[in-house]
């Protein structure tokens, strides 16, 4: 439950702040890590993907591994 905000204003009233408890801070975090984690996700789904047999790809892992 988010509690009621509570700004800081300047001399001329004007709100430049929020005080949150640190609850409400909190969810915020995880409010805002959890849309980032979902963004992430639409964006490498909205990607075409292209399938390679594992065969293929432990191949190339050990090239590359050889090379660096």
């Amino acid at each position: 439950m988010i509690t009621k905000n509570q700004f800081i204003t300047d001399a001329g009233g004007k709100k430049v702040g929020v005080i949150l408890s640190v609850k409400d801070y909190e969810k915020m975090l995880d409010d805002l890590d959890e849309y980032a984690c979902i963004k992430a996700y639409d964006k490498v789904k909205a990607r075409k993907m292209e399938f390679v047999p594992a065969e293929d790809m432990f191949k190339a892992i050990e090239q590359k591994r050889k090379h660096n």
